[in-house]
């Protein structure tokens, strides 16, 4: 990855009128989980680009980070316990 993560970052915008302020792309109407929801189900990087020409191949990798910064600082709760 050339980029710095926190480059990567800066691709995911919190806008109140956009989305009701959900993470999104650079202040598109294309929200975080929605990449996410895609890569899940499958789709390769390829596609989405090819889907959606706005976006580009290092939007799909700041989504991933932003995700992955977000699991990484969970509070793990012992689930048996619980």
């Amino acid at each position: 990855m050339n980029t710095l993560p926190t480059t990567l970052l800066n691709r995911i915008t919190f806008q109140k009128e956009i989305l009701t302020g959900k993470p999104t792309i650079r202040g598109l109407r294309i929200s975080v989980d929605m990449i996410l929801a895609l890569l899940a189900k499958g789709a390769t990087e390829t596609e989405i680009l090819e889907d959606y020409p706005m976006l580009e191949a290092e939007d799909l990798r700041a989504a991933l980070l932003y995700a992955h910064y977000l699991v990484a600082s969970e509070t793990v709760i012992d689930r048996l316990a619980a």
